[in-house]
């Protein structure tokens, strides 16, 4: 799964997958805004499958054994 990681003029960092809507957190630094971006994303996941909704394919390598 990509992450997209931005810095902001106010120096800020932004993390972003774009394949999950509503996955935007924000950080000091480029690892800890993607870091967070990961955390956001498999609670997103995990509340999509407990309520029976479909998730994007990109995010089945998450769970590749």
């Amino acid at each position: 799964m990509r992450v997209e990681v931005e810095l902001e003029e106010n120096g800020r960092w932004i993390g972003e997958i774009p394949t999950l809507p509503g996955v935007l957190t924000y950080g000091a630094t480029a690892e800890e805004a993607r870091a967070r971006a990961e955390a956001l994303a498999l609670r997103v996941i995990a509340d999509r499958l407990e309520n029976g909704e479909s998730v994007p394919p990109e995010t089945y390598e998450l769970f590749a054994a």
